[in-house]
């Protein structure tokens, strides 16, 4: 089993992703709002100063500043290979700028993964 983590840079791409993604086989993908430390840097991304009831206004300035984190868990080497082409077919090369980043790291043990299969 894999661990993929992808670190969206631009949000608008999400949907495009995740139907990417899915056609690749992953069956489940966690997504958080995310920043990076340059990011957070220019313009605060990651606001604790928003009123106790924000507007949709003040939401929207705050979920624009941040990229989105995804994670999953595939079974085998070759799922690994075809998320990476199904993320790169929406971002283009990850290894240019303002595209994201994209790991994917061995498992070495998981509890209530067994579920997912049901």
């Amino acid at each position: 089993m894999y661990f993929v983590l992808l670190v969206l840079n631009d949000v608008e791409k999400l949907e495009e992703i995740l139907d990417a993604w899915d056609d690749a086989g992953v069956n489940g993908v966690t997504i958080l709002p995310s920043t990076g430390m340059a990011r957070h840097r220019e313009s605060s991304a990651l606001r604790d100063d928003l009123p106790l009831i924000p507007s949709l206004a003040d939401l929207q300035v705050h979920l624009e500043a941040t990229n989105r984190t995804l994670f999953t868990i595939v079974n085998d080497e070759d799922i690994v290979d075809k998320v990476i082409a199904a993320t790169e077919s929406v971002t283009g090369d990850l290894n240019l700028p303002h595209t994201g980043i994209l790991v994917a790291l061995p498992v070495l043990k998981s509890k209530g993964l067994e579920r997912l299969s049901d």
